[in-house]
């Protein structure tokens, strides 16, 4: 059965570019209509161009109280994805308070208000889906990622939190966590070859992730094929995890 969103509204952060943008296009494709947000407009110039007519661009600070307004002002909304975060690896020992500071209140704080803001208009409706953009470093440690693997151990509890507690309004609740994907993010880490060979060497099917893989499991995750699945994490790491 294809994966349908014909008729739904998906608030997608992040969405300008890399996961954010092949998940708004992924949707868009599924018939949905699409809140694309990024503080960047011609990412979202460009995102809009390539869907004519399914979305509509907030050029909007993911942080920032203005946008939780907004959010919370929409007469409906059928999914959010939460996808907006950033990762600056360093060394456990050198981590600077810019970084943590700035790590904790996008991958965390904003997740959680942005997804508490959504969910208050799913409740007025009784039903929604909300995808958390996780990662496999939320089930696993790793060097020089320790502030990212926190912000996204805290995803991932937080998911499960929120599934259990919105689960009797008809809100479901899951996180995608992917391995290494090629997006402008990765680009520049994946460039140092040592670095590379450490990723190559963990991924049992021996490649990295493609930005539309991921979009398709958050598409399913959205979608009424996965009205049963909430708490969940759904892996798109490549096995990385399983070892």
């Amino acid at each position: 059965m294809p994966l349908d969103l014909t008729g739904r509204t998906i608030l997608i952060t992040g969405a300008g570019r890399g996961l954010g943008r092949a998940c708004a296009l992924a949707a868009a494709d599924a018939g949905a209509r699409i809140i694309a947000v990024s503080r960047t407009e011609s990412d979202l110039q460009s995102l809009s161009e390539a869907r004519p007519g399914h979305i509509e661009p907030w050029a909007m600070d993911a942080t920032s109280a203005e946008f939780f307004a907004h959010v919370e002002a929409l007469d409906r909304l059928d999914g959010l994805v939460n996808n907006a975060g950033f990762n600056r690896p360093q060394p456990f020992l050198e981590v600077d308070e810019e970084t943590l500071d700035g790590m904790l209140a996008l991958n965390v704080r904003a997740a959680f208000r942005a997804a508490q803001s959504a969910a208050r208009v799913m409740t007025r409706q009784r039903s929604g889906a909300i995808v958390n953009m996780s990662s496999q470093m939320g089930h696993v440690g790793s060097p020089r990622r320790t502030v990212y693997c926190l912000t996204k151990h805290a995803i991932e509890g937080l998911t499960k939190a929120m599934a259990v507690e919105l689960a009797p309004i008809g809100i479901r609740v899951n996180s995608v966590a992917p391995t290494f994907i090629e997006t402008p993010l990765t680009a520049p880490m994946l460039a140092d070859e040592a670095f590379r060979r450490f990723v190559f060497d963990r991924i049992p099917m021996g490649r990295l992730g493609k930005p539309e893989e991921v979009a398709g499991a958050v598409v399913f995750l959205l979608s009424d094929q996965a009205s049963l699945i909430t708490g969940a994490s759904l892996l798109t790491d490549g096995g990385w995890t399983a070892q």
